[in-house]
């Protein structure tokens, strides 16, 4: 099939199909711009979406990659996260070619945000699909007078069979934050991160890249604009407490975020910033 764009409804939602070169597709729903599957070639999901996520915009949808901005995780007054992953966004492009297909969904300020954020801005997110890989693309505008500060995050859920049995490469040397153990700050001593028990660590000002290695299935994860790499897994316990998730989710996912969450970024009036994080399965 040739690529192309088309839309769907996904679990009762408005959202696109990009069909990709070589049997690839990629779903993206206009409910938080938030990317739902990734499938490669071989026929594989990539991307671990909660079979107990909720779809009707009352919460964020469990797994994919939602959009946080302006706030990453409870680091401010605003909800958990920020508040567009639960805001309809719209199509400003799309376009495919013979070997790929590409998406921008764009959202912004209106009086809702700017009572819970008194700024006004536009972000874009685009979505490109080829053959084995995708790139992710935020644009934050600053569409005011003044300067403002934000963090923010691609917060990528990252399938796998068995959490216990993959490895995460790339980090050795980087100090992190881990919010597992009280939010001390620890440098990574290992050559490969492994899951073994309650994850939840922003590594900062990262330039290398990753290797999520799991048999067939590896991914190489990169990222540009983004300084931070957040590892994330709820374990057991805290998986039973999420009310959208099974209780064995935990095993068939992780979280490798590209983000700014350590340190805001500031924006100046009229100004742009970009982040962008690519997987490739390998």
């Amino acid at each position: 099939m040739k690529p192309g764009i088309e839309e769907i409804e996904f679990h009762g939602i408005p959202a696109l199909r990009l069909i990709g070169p070589q049997g690839s597709s990629a779903v993206v729903s206009r409910l938080g711009a938030q990317v739902l599957s990734w499938i490669t070639p071989d026929g594989r999901e990539r991307l671990y979406l909660s079979p107990r996520a909720v779809f009707d915009g009352s919460v964020a949808i469990r797994g994919g990659i939602p959009v946080c901005f302006p706030q990453f995780s409870d680091r401010g007054e605003l909800p958990k996260h920020g508040f567009v992953r639960t805001r309809e966004w719209q199509v400003s492009a799309r376009r495919s070619g013979d070997d790929y297909a590409l998406v921008t969904f764009e959202t912004g300020d209106d009086e809702t945000t700017r009572a819970l954020w008194p700024h006004a801005f536009r972000l874009e997110l685009t979505l490109m699909i080829e053959a084995d890989r995708i790139d992710l693309e935020l644009c934050v505008v600053n569409t005011g007078a003044r300067e403002f500060e934000f963090t923010a995050a691609l917060h990528t859920y990252l399938r796998t069979i068995q959490v216990e049995d993959v490895a995460l490469e790339g980090l050795h040397g980087h100090d992190y934050r881990d919010a597992a153990n009280g939010g001390k700050v620890v440098r990574e001593t290992g050559t490969e991160l492994l899951v073994e028990a309650e994850t939840d660590r922003v590594y900062r000002q990262v330039r290398r890249p990753q290797m999520l290695r799991a048999g067939n299935l590896s991914l190489g994860i990169q990222q540009q604009g983004f300084p931070d790499v957040v590892v994330w897994n709820p374990w057991v316990e805290k998986c039973a407490a999420l009310a959208d998730m099974p209780a064995d989710g935990w095993r068939h996912m992780l979280c490798v975020e590209a983000a700014a969450a350590d340190t805001a970024q500031q924006l100046a009036a009229g100004d742009e910033w970009y982040g962008r994080q690519t997987l490739v399965a390998v």
